[in-house]
């Protein structure tokens, strides 16, 4: 988009460096990108988000405007929808310091693809922008730009993670939740073979490549069976609906959480896909 860069994924921007928050402000107001799966299937990863921002020092808002981010409108090729969607998550956001969101799918699509989407609309394009230089997926943002320690919590246990397509190929979500995840106690992280292969979720690939889809939810079980983890960890909840939902059908063991969930103190939840426990 002319005029206007995206943000280097994983980096904070030149008024944070050294501080991890804008220059003047003590306090950073965030505006918390709920997204739709949090709300709908899981509210407790944005509860765990909320806990995990205010003790990194933030100030938290949930505008009740917001909606979808309009990423399955936009995959689908109906750009006239994922447009005018963008257009009111950037009313709804554009006056907070930050974005955040539990999700790489939903922020990459905020953060890299609204300035494609609107780069021709000569009222909105330097919004998206803005939006987008200001936009940050929850694990990287606690680790890149407010340089979060989180609060001492135990979850005893071996544990693998699940990098997710778009927080890892889009935002170069890769450390970051791992370093988060180091710090709580009793727990060990084990990595699985070919962490960093697509589950076969991909939001309406699934639907359209049921099959498919179903073959790479069984070789990623079959490699998390292979560590023996009692958890699988990950920071896109719908990678992690997709794997728990076969996880139940195939009897696996393994309790699935969002690392946030883990990260705020909340693993004695009912493990994702497991309510009736």
């Amino acid at each position: 988009m002319p005029g206007v860069s995206p943000p280097q994924a994983g980096k904070p921007l030149a008024s944070e460096a050294g501080t991890g928050i804008p220059q003047g402000s003590a306090r950073p107001r965030v505006g918390l990108f709920v997204t739709c799966l949090v709300n709908l299937f899981r509210p407790s990863v944005g509860m765990a988000a909320v806990r995990l921002l205010e003790d990194a020092g933030c100030e938290i808002d949930v505008p009740q405007t917001q909606v979808c981010c309009g990423q399955p409108a936009y995959n689908s090729g109906d750009n006239a929808s994922a447009s005018a969607i963008a257009r009111q998550v950037i009313a709804a956001f554009e006056s907070y310091d930050y974005v955040v969101g539990p999700s790489g799918s939903c922020m990459a699509t905020i953060r890299c693809e609204y300035p494609k989407l609107l780069a021709d609309d000569p009222q909105w394009s330097a919004r998206a922008g803005k939006l987008a230089e200001k936009s940050y997926e929850l694990l990287d943002f606690l680790t890149s730009v407010m340089h979060a320690a989180p609060q001492p919590v135990r979850c005893n246990g071996t544990a693998t993670y699940h990098d997710s397509c778009s927080g890892l190929r889009t935002l170069k979500i890769k450390e970051q939740p791992r370093q988060l995840l180091a710090s709580v106690q009793g727990l060990q992280l084990t990595e699985m073979q070919d962490a960093e292969t697509c589950c076969g979720f991909g939001g309406t690939f699934c639907v359209k490549y049921p099959a498919v889809s179903v073959k790479m939810a069984d070789d990623k079980l079959a490699n998390i069976a292979a560590t023996n983890a009692d958890y699988l960890f990950g920071g896109d909840l719908g990678c992690l609906l997709n794997l728990a939902g076969r996880m139940t059908r195939t009897g696996s063991p393994v309790k699935v959480y969002h690392a946030a969930e883990v990260l705020a103190g909340m693993s004695d939840l009912p493990a994702i896909g497991r309510s009736g426990e």
